[in-house]
């Protein structure tokens, strides 16, 4: 085993994170360098730990969580971004298949004639309805007038 191999190890071990086995203890036993960087190591975390840890300023929390909130929301908003323009380009590409399946096998034409059909049809539907017309807004008006004087008497109660 090489030295640079267990002094990989040594900051866990000092940590306690990591117990040496095999190799690795046998290399520190052996290795007068790699255990005085271990026990240099155990004695720096024993310092650490002895050290009181200050406390943070009052208004941290708050800025920090402020200042993750407004990334996530920046990371949310590229994400929205992208994905409205990707459902964009789909919609125009399925739009631009459209065309081109009608502009090929020659419905065009016959698109013209069901919308030619479908405009008389409408303004067949627009005479029929015509006449009643008025009852139907008179109707309207009556309803929205009975929905506008319930609300009045009510608006006391709804506080």
């Amino acid at each position: 085993m090489f030295c640079d191999e267990a002094l990989d190890a040594v900051e866990p071990i000092a940590a306690g994170d990591l117990t040496p086995e095999g190799r690795v203890a046998d290399h520190l036993a052996t290795c007068p360098q790699c255990a005085a960087a271990l026990a240099h190591a155990r004695t720096v975390d024993a310092l650490l730990r002895a050290r009181p840890a200050p406390r943070p300023p009052l208004p941290f929390t708050t800025r920090t969580l402020a200042r993750v909130r407004r990334a996530h929301w920046t990371s949310d908003q590229r994400l929205d971004a992208v994905f409205n323009l990707a459902v964009g380009l789909i919609a125009l590409g399925v739009v631009a298949a459209v065309w081109l399946l009608l502009n090929r096998s020659g419905l065009t034409a016959v698109s013209s004639d069901v919308v030619t059909l479908f405009g008389t049809g409408l303004v067949a539907f627009a005479h029929r309805v015509a006449p009643s017309l008025p009852l139907y807004a008179a109707a309207t008006a009556l309803l929205a007038s009975a929905l506008g004087v319930w609300w009045w008497a009510e608006r006391d109660n709804l506080t």
